[in-house]
């Protein structure tokens, strides 16, 4: 499970996966399942693409080769912030959906966001050379939805989740599920895909755990960057704002994994400590940390992984 976390997000879950495959008896590429949502969807479309972790690490570090140079040098020019959103609602089908209760109402207030008007540049780019990788010859796969890797993304009307790849979800090309999963309410344009919109599959859940319930998989690993079973407590008002928040999302993510360890899954769960959370700041979209977070979570990583042991589970 690769989850939600923006830019350093992804960062800080390259360093981490990087440290985790030097412990796996098999390649992360070769999982039998991968679900990505947001930040962890551009991953998770990297990785069943054949993208090595030193690729990935490379185009963290701004090293890429080849065409994912190119979406390398787009991302540095975005800023940390988005452009001003146009002056209405980016779904009032969804806000009055949480007001009849029908959707949760965190799900609800992102309706009520001003629809954004950033563009996923770069991120098109880069899912668009992965895409075209994967579909090679020698590529690993003739289709990236053979079922074995999930992209999730949330329907701006309904408030439904949607996981791309998942057999009888909706069909899209990989760039099209990547851009959906990652279009954050209120900073992006919602994604269009089948006369649909799409917006970011972290407003449902940060990780997407509890789509695993009933899923027939015994090892579970989740990488959570929004989340963080090592809390600190910061002075700055932003950031105790930003670790209550943290706390909603860690408690959210320990519950889904009871429910799957309650089947019988064994459920690690790997997520920033106090050093990583100090590198990252309050701005998870803030690219000019990216390569200090990604070089801060190769080094804790490593130990956070000792400290807990392949078989040991965050409780």
């Amino acid at each position: 499970m690769l989850g939600a976390g923006g830019v350093l997000g992804a960062a800080w879950m390259t360093g981490a996966l990087a440290r985790l495959q030097e412990r796996l008896p098999v390649a992360v590429a070769e999982a039998d399942l991968i679900v990505g949502t947001s930040a962890g969807s551009v991953l998770a479309a990297a990785l069943r693409c054949g993208a090595s972790l030193a690729e990935i690490t490379a185009w963290q570090r701004g090293n890429a080769t080849g065409k994912l140079s190119e979406s390398a040098v787009l991302a540095a020019q975005e800023g940390p912030l988005p452009p001003l959103p146009y002056p209405r609602p980016g779904s009032l089908p969804l806000a009055y959906a949480a007001l009849i209760l029908q959707v949760p109402p965190w799900v609800g207030a992102s309706g009520w966001l001003p629809h954004g008007r950033a563009r996923h540049t770069a991120l098109r780019s880069l899912a668009s050379a992965l895409e075209e990788r994967c579909q090679r010859p020698e590529g690993p796969a003739a289709s990236w939805a053979d079922g074995r890797t999930w992209i999730a993304a949330m329907d701006y009307d309904t408030g439904r989740r949607v996981l791309f790849g998942q057999p009888g979800a909706p069909s899209a090309p990989l760039a099209d599920a990547v851009v959906a999963s990652c279009s954050i309410p209120g900073w992006y344009a919602p994604a269009v895909i089948g006369g649909r919109r799409y917006v970011d599959g972290g407003v449902r859940s940060a990780t997407s755990l509890g789509v695993l319930r009933g899923a027939p998989v015994d090892e579970v690993w989740v990488l959570a960057p929004m989340a963080s079973t090592e809390p600190d407590h910061p002075l700055r008002p932003d950031l105790r704002l930003e670790r209550r928040l943290r706390q909603l999302v860690t408690r959210a993510l320990i519950r889904q994994a009871r429910l799957l360890r309650a089947e019988g899954k064994h459920v690690t769960i790997l997520t920033p400590g106090a050093s990583d959370l100090a590198v990252m700041g309050v701005n998870l979209m803030d690219g000019s940390r990216r390569q200090a977070v990604l070089e801060q979570s190769l080094r804790t990583s490593a130990g956070a992984l000792a400290g807990i042991g392949l078989e040991a589970e965050v409780a």
